[in-house]
């Protein structure tokens, strides 16, 4: 959608790597307009995570900033909550500098890297949106610090700190406008405070072209049972917040030996690792970093055992990829699972629901290939590329209306 005005988009990820970078992909492919648009960030990727090229507007790139040696040779590297506020304040206040010098009129930001902007923003008078990828910020800590004290016994001194929370819920009383990716995201938003009437929801885009099943896997019902254990994937880091753990232990309920799987991911921090290695042992699980599209075509079933999650992004790429997947009740897009024809849906946290998954998945297998197709044509619906209009015509429709309110 064309539109008179200059646009800012500030994002605090690579461009099109990982789940966040594929959120601002998505904005700057759905609200870029070529020499009017300005994206403020990390840079991009390339090949894009999107079909087509990168978009055409002009890329300012951020400092890298010296965080690698603070994260390495300073107290920093105990408290990487605290690594993570002073990175992204530092790229937003320089991204807020740079938007002084432009004066675009319209912003979209991402939360964390948001505030200097919105309130240069409010003070001009120019309508703003923030894209909120998880749900509330509170709700997010509250998480990961209850995990901590459950697996650790300690204080939980990562992302996001006290000071974070602060921040970002500053961004949420000075946006104009909220984006979530799900009704999950609007739920946590809203039960924390924030009003109905700012939160909206818009769903992700997934390339459709580069994630599909492969014929074998999604023909394999015709071959009879399938032998040997059953082929399970993980995609993402492996922190609290995603819940590996409680996949490890609900592996070892249902038997070493039924299963196998396959970890696209790293640690994301030493205890984690330690977790990793124990609840691990004694099972059939491969750790390995790199591409997830081979994992995903080998498997049988993706499990996202996620404690918290706007939308995990590797859930629309495995659905995508045609397969079956267990996710739990806290994760957006959740509701693009058709309980007992695309996959299962199961507490968060808890261990005997998703082993019970785990065992009916087994006992289904002859079915898995049929809900794995399913699984597809649920998600060309849900995330197709017709998504990026919406974004585009809300942004743009809902900016003007704010322009013209405020005349």
């Amino acid at each position: 959608m064309k539109t008179e005005g200059r646009t800012a988009i500030v994002y605090p990820a690579r461009a099109g790597v990982g789940g966040l970078g594929h959120s601002a992909a998505m904005a700057i492919t759905a609200l870029a307009q070529g020499e009017h648009s300005f994206a403020l960030g990390p840079g991009a990727a390339v090949p894009w995570s999107l079909p087509g090229p990168v978009p055409a507007a002009k890329w300012l790139e951020s400092p890298a900033g010296p965080w690698p040696w603070m994260g390495r040779y300073t107290p920093l590297r105990w408290r990487t909550g605290d690594l993570c506020f002073l990175r992204d304040r530092s790229l937003g206040r320089w991204a807020a500098r740079e938007i002084e010098k432009l004066r675009p009129s319209y912003c979209y930001l991402f939360t964390q890297v948001a505030l200097e902007t919105l309130r240069w923003a409010r003070a001009q008078g120019i309508p703003t949106a923030i894209d909120n990828p998880n749900g509330h910020i509170r709700n997010f800590q509250q998480v990961y610090e209850r995990e901590s004290q459950r697996w650790f016994g300690k204080k939980y001194h990562g992302h996001p700190s006290d000071a974070m929370v602060e921040r970002v819920e500053e961004e949420y009383r000075l946006a104009d406008r909220i984006r979530v990716y799900a009704p999950w995201g609007s739920a946590s938003m809203q039960n924390f405070g924030v009003a109905a009437d700012k939160i909206h929801i818009l769903r992700q885009a997934v390339n459709l072209e580069r994630f599909q099943a492969r014929p074998w896997n999604a023909d394999l019902s015709s071959s009879g049972a399938r032998r040997g254990p059953l082929r399970v994937c993980y995609v993402g880091s492996l922190d609290l917040r995603k819940g590996f753990v409680y996949l490890l232990q609900a592996i070892r309920a249902v038997g070493a030996a039924s299963i196998r799987l396959r970890i696209v991911g790293a640690t994301g921090d030493a205890d984690c690792h330690k977790l990793l290695m124990r609840e691990s042992a004694g099972l059939e699980v491969i750790v390995e970093p790199g591409d997830s599209i081979p994992v995903y075509q080998e498997s049988e079933l993706l499990v996202i055992p996620t404690l918290e999650d706007g939308l995990p992004f590797v859930l629309v790429e495995g659905l995508a990829s045609g397969l079956p997947v267990i996710v739990t009740d806290q994760a957006g897009a959740a509701e693009c699972v058709e309980p007992g024809r695309s996959g299962w849906i199961v507490p968060a946290a808890q261990v005997e629901p998703l082993a019970a998954a785990l065992e009916d998945a087994l006992s289904r297998r002859d079915d898995l290939p049929q809900m794995g197709r399913q699984a597809r044509a649920a998600i060309e619906k849900y995330a197709a590329p017709s998504r990026m209009q919406e974004l585009s015509e809300w942004f743009y429709k809902a900016s003007r209306s704010e322009v013209y309110s405020q005349a």
